[in-house]
This record gives structure tokens, C-alpha cells and sequence, in this order.
């Protein structure tokens, strides 16, 4: 639906400001940010449920733009719980502390994905059809490289692009 997609022009994003607000660096001062972001998410158990970091996109990293791009947190959810073996008994369903730098790395990657799916998809129906993808080819070069046959689409792409 319309509601569930941000509404995003070629310069609105902040992408300073976003990568300054999550903390994914490996030196000292980003692992603390990184360990008290993650404790005031937390309900004090241990471990973040969907509905704890998507509470926390909102309240406490307060970026409108990711937290309306239900589907990039919920890919970036789903790769990281599942990126190490958990020491919990229910631990492999939900994100503990030593996945957290990484499900900041995927959200910020999969929101990268999201903005520029959104920016392609022109009609707001989550899907890119061929003549959306054919009209903004030039802008996916840029992107990803040059995209060596017109007929790439048409080969590889059967019904429209979805962003699952």
C-alpha cells in the first residue's frame, strides 16, 4: 500500500546524519554506543524481539524513513538473528548484543536497497514492472554498473520486481 511506502525524492535522506546515528564501527567508543543503544531497546532479558528494535527505530534512533520501511527491517532482522548461535534456549529467534553491529550494517544496507526499490517503483504498488526498470535503467547503472543487454530484464525477470 501507499502508507507502507516511504515517500522519497533524490535528495532527501540524510545519509550522513543516518550513518552517524547507527553505531557499526569496530573501534571503542562505537562498541559502547553500540552496547547502550542496544541496552535501551532491550526489555532487560538479553535479547531484542522485531517488535523492540522497531519500537526503538522509532523512540530512540527517531529516523521516520527507516522505521517506515517495515520490509528493510524485517530483512535486516531476519539475516542478523540468525548470524550467530545463540547461548539462549529461544536465543536464534531474536538478536542478542554480538549480532546487533551487524543488524545495524544490514538495516543500513537494506534501507539503501529500500530507497533506491521506492525510487524505481513509481506507482507505489511495491512491485517494478518492465517499463519502471527500462525508465530507470540509467539511474541502476549508477548503482550497480552497466547493465550490458536490454534484454536483461526480459530474460531473467518473470513478472514484476518485488521487494519481499
Amino acid at each position: 500500500t501507499m502508507a507502507s511506502k516511504p515517500m522519497m525524492g533524490e535528495g532527501e535522506i540524510d545519509w550522513t546524519a543516518l550513518n552517524a546515528k547507527l553505531p557499526t564501527g569496530s573501534d571503542k567508543a562505537s562498541k559502547a554506543r553500540r552496547k547502550r543503544l542496544f541496552e535501551s531497546m532491550d526489555n532487560g532479558n538479553g535479547i531484542l524481539s522485531l517488535a523492540e528494535v522497531d519500537k526503538g527505530i522509532r523512540d530512540i534512533l527517531a529516523v521516520d524513513e527507516i522505521f517506515n520501511a517495515k520490509p528493510a527491517i524485517m530483512r535486516a532482522y531476519q539475516i542478523a538473528k540468525n548470524s550467530t548461535k545463540s547461548k539462549f534456549e529461544c536465543g536464534d529467534d531474536y538478536i542478542e548484543l554480538k549480532e546487533f553491529r551487524y543488524f545495524l550494517l544490514s538495516l543500513r544496507q537494506y534501507f539503501e536497497y529500500w530507497v533506491a526499490f521506492c525510487r524505481t517503483d513509481k506507482d507505489g504498488d511495491r512491485r517494478i514492472d518492465r517499463a519502471e526498470f527500462c525508465a530507470a535503467r540509467a539511474k541502476m547503472e549508477v548503482w550497480v554498473g552497466k547493465i550490458e543487454n536490454k534484454q536483461w530484464y526480459q530474460r531473467r525477470v518473470r513478472g514484476p520486481l518485488q521487494f519481499l
